[in-house]
């Protein structure tokens, strides 16, 4: 007698045998084995079905087995069974579902993409392999990699488009702090980022991370190696940090890990680095008008500058650190180069870098405060008359003249932060960047 077996499965071992049937004396068995159970549970089986056949046609009808079906029974079954379970049980859309998945987590928005931080916040993210989407007023430059979305950030329904299949939004459009427009400050900072929050919720967007300021703890006094615990300003200093405050307030507000909407904030300090549109075209405009011959104070009071990428890789690490049981839901973090500088001597090592000289003369800083103050009284008398826009402010005086760093072990122990480009290569690297703002000698 011959056993001959039709390896197709099923799951309850009493239905193991398909069909018994009698032809000339030998048995043919047809056998049915389900994909999904192991070599093992089928050989106990067949075993078991051997006693029985043996048990009906007597001790002496002993089966002859082929040894391709004794092979069959031994190591080979277990791979065809794998391979099988991988080929064909996994249906297709989970296969496909998981893909865009993971693509969705590598897909962001940069709000504000076309300012300063924004162009490098999307270099290094299309560096790190993400999809990138940009909002802003205009199209700041040309990537034919990134999708640039213009609109008012104000405007729902401009906004809601660039956030569409996206699961992380960075925002970081602000009006410069230079500006001294009061409404539109409020308007961009705080009515802008409500819309920003409704949008993303609509949009089914998971992480928000908001560039706020180290600012918002400021209020023109000595702050030194400060944490994220002090306290809002009471009297912040300009229009720009009295609604960065507010702005911050409402997106950590809006945290809520239930309902998988995560926001977190990140306080940079003194951005600089190659295009920067602020800090070094001012400071060589004030060199060429020979506004840069005084310290202010004693010149050894120390602040924190940041490299724009140091400030772009912590907003990345925060995004990827970001989840629903992590202590980064709704909380601020400062991110800076953790290496404060004396204000002055940072300034000269631009200026000198740029072939202009540094600043020699000393001013105490209580005079320089005063007059400030009492320039800015003279500009508000005469307003209805004349409208004057003054440099030497209350405001820019406690910038320079006052010590102003912010401690980052926040971000190290939470979010493994640790700045990519040291101070004395940012320097360098920015003064290389504005080759063309240097004084002929």
């Amino acid at each position: 007698m011959v056993l001959t077996l039709s390896c197709a499965y099923f799951f309850n071992s009493d239905n193991l045998c398909q069909g018994l049937k009698e032809e000339g004396g030998s048995h043919s068995w047809s056998v049915e084995i389900p994909k999904c159970l192991q070599s093992n549970h089928l050989e106990a089986d067949f075993r078991k079905r051997k006693i029985e056949q043996q048990t009906q046609t007597g001790p002496q009808m002993e089966p002859e087995v082929d040894e391709s079906v004794g092979t069959q029974f031994e190591q080979p079954l277990e791979p065809q069974i794998e391979q099988t379970i991988m080929t064909e049980d996994i249906p297709k859309a989970f296969i496909d579902q998981k893909d865009l998945r993971q693509k969705q987590a590598k897909k962001c928005t940069v709000i504000g993409g076309s300012g300063f931080l924004g162009q490098h916040m999307v270099e290094q993210l299309l560096a790190r392999g993400y999809a990138v989407n940009v909002f802003d007023i205009r199209q700041g430059f040309d990537n034919p990699q990134v999708q640039f979305f213009v609109g008012d950030l104000c405007s729902k329904q401009d906004l809601y488009p660039a956030l569409q299949g996206v699961n992380i939004v960075f925002h970081c459009a602000s009006p410069a702090p230079s500006s001294d427009n009061r409404e539109l400050f409020y308007r961009v900072n705080c009515t802008g980022t409500k819309t920003v929050i409704d949008a993303c919720k609509e949009a089914g967007v998971q992480k928000l991370i908001l560039t706020s300021s180290a600012s918002v703890v400021f209020e023109g006094t000595d702050i030194k190696n400060g944490t994220e615990d002090l306290p809002y300003a009471m009297k912040p200093i300009d229009y720009y940090t009295e609604t960065k405050i507010l702005q911050e307030r409402v997106v950590l507000a809006a945290n809520e890990p239930r309902r998988n909407f995560l926001t977190t904030a990140i306080r940079p300090h003194g951005i600089f680095g190659p295009r920067d549109p602020q800090l070094v075209p001012i400071l060589i405009d004030a060199a060429k008008k020979g506004k840069m011959k005084f310290v202010i104070g004693n010149g050894k009071n120390l602040v924190d500058f940041t490299f724009v990428e140091n400030v772009v890789h912590g907003h990345i690490l925060a995004a990827e650190r970001l989840s629903r049981d992590s202590a980064l839901c709704g909380k601020a973090f400062h991110i800076t180069n953790d290496e404060p500088v004396p204000f002055w001597v940072f300034l000269s090592r631009i200026l000198t870098g740029l072939n202009y000289q540094a600043p020699k003369y000393h001013i105490p800083y209580w005079l320089a405060y005063y007059l400030a103050f009492f320039l800015s009284l003279v500009v508000m008398v005469l307003s209805p008359v004349i409208r004057i826009r003054p440099t030497f402010t209350p405001m820019r005086v406690a910038l320079a003249g006052t010590s102003h760093y912010y401690s980052c072990e926040r971000a190290k122990k939470l979010m493994g932060y640790r700045p990519v480009v040291n101070l004395d290569l940012a320097v360098e690297r920015t003064v290389q960047s504005f080759y063309h703002l240097r004084k002929v000698k």
